[in-house]
């Protein structure tokens, strides 16, 4: 190192057991980014995977809502021709119990499906 002021060079030498201390502290330095950098990826990767599949299961809940929505509305509309074709109040009456009985059932298994179609942990349909 050189001091300016005097125009004098004074050598500083130092410790090897610093030196190697140092070097040791760098590689363990450098070893721990890695590793962060390795956890990093990893937990990206995993994020990414989990978003694709809940973005597959987003699209099956989705497609089976459209489904089950044609159907329901399909029902109605039967419903809504058995009605006007009713010839008295018994099978007015009948008709719209069978359509009660018949639309309470679908929709608990239409929830149903819907449910687990959303719930299903891994499931990585597209």
């Amino acid at each position: 190192m050189t001091d300016t002021r005097k125009g004098t060079s004074e050598n500083y030498e130092i410790p090897n057991e610093l030196r190697d201390f140092a070097e040791q502290s760098v590689d363990q330095a450098r070893k721990a980014f890695s590793g962060f950098l390795d956890a990093t990826l990893k937990a990206a990767t995993s994020l990414e995977t989990q978003a694709e599949s809940a973005q597959g299961r987003f699209r099956d809940v989705a497609g089976e809502a459209v489904s089950f929505a044609e159907q329901n509305m399909a029902a109605s509309f039967d419903y809504a021709q058995k009605l006007l074709r009713a010839g008295s109040v018994e099978e007015l009456l009948r008709v719209q119990t069978e359509f009660a009985k018949s639309q309470l059932e679908t929709l608990t298994r239409q929830v149903q499906r819907l449910g687990g179609a959303a719930g299903r942990p891994g499931d990585t349909k597209a």
